[in-house]
């Protein structure tokens, strides 16, 4: 059973003079348990909408949202202990530190302080940790907020832009921290605009536009597309081959260190070789091109 599901979700929002301004339009989604899955998508593309209506804080103008088998509109309350949750900037009490933060909420839910320790541990602020929250940059209140999620040890973990202020190193700490999480049976289901760690953290990632999901899939699966990759040829004389290649009527344009980029949909990589070796042009390097998540992003959400 997924652990998350949206089936036919729709969110309407009412604006002045009777007009109605569409979030989310028909999302059909699902999540199964383990591992990270990336939730993408340009701004205003309905990512926090869908968040929103998946926690209960907001009621969908249709369609169903389920988290870990229950129905959010009517029966989230049972499962709603086993789900962490940071939806925009985690709020603190400022002038308390935050240990006493944490400790706070750990004594609402039963939690004694070596669960805080721990936790505090986990994401890196055992150092600031006795600092007043009012002195953290905006990327230590993100680690805070992590923290205060993973105080319950839920089994789902949703983040609406878990490493939003954080600097480099702070990045790779939380990249390193939610493989670790589900690499240990959690699902955590995170939205971001930061492709690059998307695509070194997630197993499996949804791409939406306009509130619509239009892919959906394992990374491995959604970078290659069931398309051909193009590829990169090098040559001695690289002028001389593109005009070799052209010729020929074979697609090709300079590339990036020297190389050629060569279309694989009008060609195969035997015909370039036997095309350039007739001009006595000899290739030294012939690799696929990588694509990376965000060419894709790009491919999928930019307007015409």
């Amino acid at each position: 059973m997924p652990v998350i599901e949206i089936a036919g979700l729709r969110k309407e929002y009412r604006r002045p003079r009777g007009r109605t301004t569409v979030a989310v339009d028909g999302l059909d989604l699902s999540v199964a348990e383990g591992g990270v899955f990336g939730f993408l998508g340009p701004n205003g593309s309905g990512k926090t909408t869908t968040i929103r209506c998946l926690l209960g804080l907001v009621r969908p103008s249709a369609g169903s949202c389920r988290l870990l088998g229950a129905e959010v509109a009517t029966s989230l309350f049972p499962v709603i202990g086993r789900v962490g949750a940071i939806v925009e900037t985690p709020a603190f009490f400022p002038s308390s530190s935050g240990r006493h933060n944490l400790a706070l909420l750990g004594r609402l839910q039963g939690i004694g302080p070596l669960a805080v320790d721990a936790v505090l541990d986990r994401v890196g602020l055992t150092g600031r940790a006795d600092d007043a929250v009012k002195g953290y940059s905006l990327g230590m209140r993100q680690r805070l907020g992590l923290a205060a999620v993973l105080l319950k040890d839920p089994e789902v973990l949703i983040l609406d832009e878990p490493a939003n202020g954080l600097d480099p190193a702070g990045i790779r700490e939380i990249r390193v921290l939610l493989r670790q999480l589900g690499a240990e049976g959690r699902t955590v289901f995170v939205s971001s605009h930061q492709l690059g760690e998307i695509q070194q953290t997630c197993d499996r990632v949804a791409i939406l536009r306009e509130g619509r999901c239009v892919l959906s899939g394992a990374v491995d699966e959604v970078l290659t597309g069931g398309r051909a990759a193009s590829f990169l040829v090098r040559v001695g004389d690289r002028a001389a081959a593109l005009g070799a290649l052209q010729d020929a009527g074979i697609r090709a344009a300079p590339a990036a260190e020297g190389l050629l980029l060569v279309d694989e949909a009008s060609v195969d990589p035997a015909r370039v070789t036997e095309t350039l070796a007739r001009r006595r042009l000899w290739v030294t390097e012939l690799r696929p091109q990588e694509r990376s998540l965000e060419d894709v992003f790009l491919e999928l959400t930019e307007t015409a």
